[in-house]
């Protein structure tokens, strides 16, 4: 066992420093043996797929958050739970996922030790194995730290459309909690603004929540986690896509008290902060209270809430109206930059 306690470039090498670093810190904590993982690609049976359902559905992200480790995750968690949760949205049963490091020269190895583990954890809880990966190391200035890219890949059930094109005057919109949490989070464990409050990332995996409700619900419209632009980026591309007015209610839209406060001393809007836990849904108005009741049964829904719905506009171009508590409406828009660098 090697006993550097960081990261140099002879571990990018190719040589016994990088073999070792992939036997001792990935193959090991990912429960992948020296046969097969040490090939140039993961093997999955056809067969094994087409009994689950009749696509395949495929997606990659990478993720570049600072700091590396805050409460409720890390830069691993997030990768894992980030890269389900595209899958989920589409109504995809998530089955294997690859990992690639970008790692820098100096980089502690007990910290990369943790996320992998974490990401390790992350994925067993969640029923996914992490069956392929890479790892480059790069001089310090190169990286800040560590980057993580993950491609996912899983299986549609059969009769499962789900698209966020296909939302309809009428449609009903529901989210499964509370939204910013995980912008704040990151904003806090920063330490840059002396500010302290108890608050946490709601990183999570929704698959099992998209399950519970594509079990009563048999028509889900459209499904999108709320990541990098919050809840306004989805309202604002569900609406251009399905070219349809979002009507969201202002008060109905949960949000933390802790979180609210934050935003206030700093100026900030919650519904345009970071989540890494929560799905926004969009189903026909006659499945509105059964997507609920699901939500609100599951761990992860228990504070969901139907915020809005559709309606159609007269020129079938799309727009978000946010109405506030007095029934006044308010146009809705993209920043026009990155509220919070380096949030996932």
């Amino acid at each position: 066992m090697t006993t550097e306690t960081h990261i140099t470039m002879a571990h990018g090498g190719g040589g016994m420093a990088m073999r070792a670093l992939i036997e001792e810190v990935f193959l090991r904590t990912f429960h992948q043996g020296k046969i097969g993982a040490q090939e140039d690609q993961a093997q999955i049976a056809l067969a094994d797929l087409t009994l689950r359902g009749e696509k395949l559905a495929f997606t990659t992200d990478s993720f570049v958050v600072e700091p590396l480790e805050f409460p409720g995750g890390n830069i691993g968690t997030l990768a894992v739970c980030g890269t389900i949760n595209d899958l989920a949205v589409g109504g995809a049963q998530p089955v294997a996922l690859s990992a690639a490091f970008i790692i820098a020269e100096g980089f502690e190895r007990a910290r990369l030790q943790r996320i992998v583990a974490s990401m390790a954890e992350t994925a067993q809880q969640a029923g996914v194995r992490i069956v392929t990966g890479d790892t480059k190391v790069v001089p310090h200035r190169a990286c800040d730290g560590l980057f993580i890219t993950t491609t996912g890949i899983g299986v549609v059930r059969l009769g499962c459309h789900i698209s966020i094109a296909a939302g309809k005057p009428k449609d009903v919109l529901l989210v499964n909690g509370t939204m910013g949490d995980h912008g704040a989070a990151i904003l806090c464990a920063r330490g840059e603004l002396a500010l302290e409050a108890p608050l946490q990332s709601d990183c999570a995996a929704l698959h099992g929540l998209m399950a519970s409700v594509l079990e009563v619900v048999p028509e889900i419209h459209c499904a999108r986690d709320a990541t990098r632009g919050g809840l306004a980026a989805v309202l604002y591309e569900l609406a251009e896509a399905s070219g349809v007015c979002v009507q969201c209610q202002e008060h109905a839209v949960p949000v933390q008290a802790e979180v609210a406060g934050l935003c206030d001393i700093l100026g900030l809007d919650p519904l345009y902060m970071a989540n890494e836990g929560k799905l926004v849904l969009v189903v026909p108005p006659e499945y509105a209270q059964r997507a609920l009741a699901a939500m609100q049964a599951h761990p992860l829904g228990r504070h969901a809430a139907i915020i809005g719905q559709l309606e159609a506009t007269h020129d079938g171009k799309g727009c978000v109206h946010l109405i506030n508590s007095f029934g006044h409406a308010r146009l809705m828009t993209l920043p026009s930059g990155e509220q919070l660098p380096r949030i996932c």
